[in-house]
């Protein structure tokens, strides 16, 4: 059945850097093309998730990936934008060491062609989800606090509908081959989503307000099942589990 409409479309090629608001991507097996394929590793860090977050340095959401003049669609970025205006290769030293400044120990820019994620390669949110938890919140709605993927314009407007997607399919456009993202897990949130986009100022409320409605969760985790090109407008469908 049709359930809404994509609202917008995000893209995060350094993990817990600031996005990218697309108009159209290539969902790929991994993900959309381009996300999370870098991330700063804690060199001292031997656990298994030793990838650098704003959870522990916010102020991460204030840098910018950058690309070099006339990148063709799908090519990735080359430089870093900082909060003071400076662009630094992506790997060069100076980069890194600034990171590492802030962080309070040394970090190592990796990169992964098949991405570093957390949980899986898709999120996906329901604007009617954002916009009640912000309210909540007493914050101005702003999605990219949860860093989704794929936004989504419900045709029956209510927050939370994503619960009810768990094992489903989405797909995204008309016909038979369009891309689809099997619905895998909830999306449990952390304090991220209390770090505002620009500023990385917290705000509480947020976490707090999910806490209290909805058990943490907000949003959910897919895998791509079947690959192909989004764009915003793009009629979604869904088919739930036999």
């Amino acid at each position: 059945m049709d359930i809404g409409h994509v609202e917008a479309i995000f893209r995060y090629p350094v993990k817990s850097m600031a996005g990218e608001k697309l108009e159209a991507a290539e969902l790929g097996w991994h993900g959309l093309e381009g996300d999370r394929r870098f991330a700063f590793k804690r060199t001292q860090d031997n656990s298994g998730f030793p990838w650098l977050s704003a959870t522990k340095v916010p102020d991460l959401l204030r840098y910018a990936p950058q690309y070099r003049e006339g990148a063709a669609e799908g090519e990735l970025p080359t430089h870093v934008r900082t909060p003071d205006g400076e662009v630094l290769p992506m790997f060069e030293e100076a980069l890194a060491a600034e990171i590492g400044r802030r962080h309070g120990a040394p970090v190592q820019m990796i990169q992964w062609r098949q991405g570093i994620f957390d949980d899986a390669s898709i999120s996906v949110i329901g604007l009617d989800t954002v916009e009640e938890i912000s309210r909540l919140a007493g914050q101005d709605p702003d999605v990219r606090r949860f860093r989704p993927n794929i936004v989504v314009r419900l045709l029956r407007a209510s927050p939370f509908q994503e619960e009810g997607w768990l094992g489903g399919v989405l797909s995204f456009g008309e016909g038979d081959n369009a891309p689809a993202v099997t619905v895998t897990q909830r999306d449990a949130r952390c304090s991220m989503i209390n770090l505002d986009p620009d500023s990385a100022r917290p705000a509480p409320e947020m976490l707090k307000a999910v806490v209290r409605t909805n058990g943490n969760n907000a949003g959910v985790y897919g895998v791509v099942t079947r690959t192909g090109r989004l764009s915003v407008g793009q009629i979604i469908r869904f088919r739930a589990a036999t």
